[in-house]
């Protein structure tokens, strides 16, 4: 037996989809106008199906799917290359945006992107054979951390994130210097995606100045990642770009 599971994701209208996907290096296998708006879309192992639907309002949207891979930093570099080039920056907030790469604590390394249809694409590489949710930490910068990421990703909740991370931040005690960046990046992403530009502008100065050994470093390889990816995504875009 040799079955397929390909998620059909609605969307308001199908061309901006397509374009979309196309940035990312799809390939539009099948498009119909009538008797109603259909499509697809492929790359590699990757098949994806659309349909309009009118009024449909993206950011109330709750469509999401699961791709597995065996190479998500790939994909993440790919996709986040094919959408600065479509649109001459990439988009990490609104539709359509993308995510930072993170090991979860549920044995999977994952980013999360959003097309513009409202469609949540979790695309995420297994790390253990135990998807269970590990514990959350005891200690109190990762454990603010840890909580502070579900709220902004997984719940959404923006604000709850926000506050978790600035109490953390406001604290007698002191994180560690690769803590403090985790948290600082993460401050952003959230001021951003709320339209708080200051207290993202801020939080990244205040990450970037962080002064960090070579093994510091290493450990805080993706936060140093999702550091430039925030301050690239702030960049005006280049002349003509996205045209």
């Amino acid at each position: 037996m040799a079955e397929t599971t390909i998620p059909i994701l609605p969307c308001p209208t199908i061309q901006p989809v397509l374009d979309f996907y196309t940035a990312l290096g799809f390939e539009v296998t099948f498009q119909q106008k009538s008797p109603n708006p259909f499509a697809v879309v492929q790359r590699g192992g990757i098949e994806l199906q659309f349909f309009g639907v009118k009024q449909y309002e993206p950011a109330d949207s709750l469509s999401t799917c699961y791709v597995v891979t065996d190479d998500v930093d790939g994909l993440h570099d790919a996709f986040r290359a094919g959408l600065k080039a479509a649109y001459g920056k990439v988009p990490t907030r609104g539709l359509p945006r993308i995510g930072p790469l993170k090991d979860t604590s549920y044995g999977m390394r994952q980013f999360l992107m959003s097309d513009p249809g409202g469609n949540c694409l979790r695309i995420g590489q297994r790390t253990s054979e135990d998807l269970h949710h590990r514990p959350a930490p005891k200690e109190t910068f990762a454990r603010a951390l840890h909580h502070a990421s579900l709220q902004a990703d997984s719940k959404e909740d923006l604000p709850a994130a926000a506050k978790i991370i600035d109490r953390a931040l406001n604290l007698d005690e002191r994180p560690t210097p690769v803590q403090r960046l985790g948290l600082l990046v993460l401050r952003a992403d959230v001021a951003g995606r709320l339209g708080d530009a200051a207290t993202a502008a801020t939080a990244l100065a205040e990450a970037a100045a962080i002064p960090l050994t070579a093994e510091e470093r290493e450990s805080a390889r993706d936060s140093l990642t999702r550091l430039e990816e925030l301050r690239d995504s702030d960049a005006p875009p280049a002349p003509g770009a996205g045209s």
